[in-house]
């Protein structure tokens, strides 16, 4: 069997927000929000699209967004590569889904808290060893909580080291889910007593997916892989000024401009992280004859 990799956007919409969706959000929700003993019973999956209401705002997508049935909306963000201003990006959606609930002339008492819910595959707190971070508005010395009205959470996937037979929590098991199911080529038993994980699993088997969705999932993942080999080689040649490791100066459009060298450098890069050669040279646009002789 192959699965879907679910850290990416298309797949993970797939998983947790399509229209059979419902129950495994809700139990995925349950497993990685404290809703401080609490849980959700039912939620409404609403289009992530953040519509801005007031002229000048930005657009943005989110991967993700519910109500929940404590009175709470909760927006999921599936965040591969570290790039450039993603810290503010996440704040920004955090406060736009907060403040756009408000339509012209209603009280500010019919605002809704928002939880703003992001999965990360990069590392975003080294000073924390946690895989799962909290982050509320509290005072700084006495420690008072100004209201839960958005509340940031983090999930870094590099963190997390469990194996499949160390997976005692349904948290363990969806974090490994996510982490994982991409690279896994059967359905773990440990997991799959869990009904919705186990629904999870068949909606992100490749076996019941259409062709034109195949194809997207793949064109994501070649996406993907050039952002990857175009940030290796511009660390390598220093061509981003004032770059950390990690870190996109400004957005990647996914287009490589200049001489072929640099599209060749790239290749070599995506080689070395393991991509086959027909994946390198839809990634790079090389021909497949091209690539080889990168190889060589």
């Amino acid at each position: 069997m192959q699965f879907l990799d679910v850290k990416t956007d298309f797949a993970f919409k797939k998983v947790f927000s399509s229209d059979e969706s419902k129950d495994i959000l809700i139990s995925f929700l349950n497993a990685v929000i404290d809703f401080e003993g609490e849980k959700i019973v039912d939620l409404t999956i609403v289009d992530p699209y953040q519509i801005p209401l007031i002229k000048g705002m930005k657009d943005s997508y989110v991967d993700v967004k519910a109500r929940l049935s404590n009175q709470k909306n909760v927006i999921i963000e599936m965040q591969i590569l570290n790039v450039e201003g993603f810290e503010k990006r996440v704040l920004y959606n955090a406060a736009k889904a907060y403040s756009t609930q408000l339509p012209k002339g209603e009280d500010f008492t019919t605002l809704e808290p928002i939880i703003a819910l992001t999965i990360t595959d990069f590392v975003m707190f080294e000073e924390i060893e946690n895989v799962i971070t909290y982050f509320k508005l509290i005072e700084k010395k006495a420690l008072i909580q100004y209201k839960d009205e958005i509340e940031l959470i983090f999930i870094e996937l590099p963190k997390f080291k469990k194996d499949e037979n160390e997976l005692t929590t349904i948290t363990d098991k969806w974090i490994y889910f996510i982490k994982n199911v991409g690279n896994l080529e059967y359905t773990p038993k440990n997991l799959v007593k869990d009904a919705q994980i186990k629904k999870a699993f068949e909606i992100a088997n490749t076996a019941n997916l259409s062709k034109k969705e195949l194809e997207e999932q793949e064109k994501r993942h070649d996406f993907i892989r050039l952002q990857k080999g175009w940030i290796a080689f511009a660390l390598k040649q220093g061509t981003i000024q004032g770059i950390k490791q990690g870190k996109i100066e400004g957005k990647i459009e996914g287009k490589i401009e200049g001489k072929k060298e640099k599209v060749i450098e790239i290749a070599k890069t995506l080689l070395s992280l393991g991509d086959d050669i027909e994946r390198v040279s839809k990634a790079t646009g090389l021909t497949i004859e091209e690539v080889r002789d990168v190889k060589v």
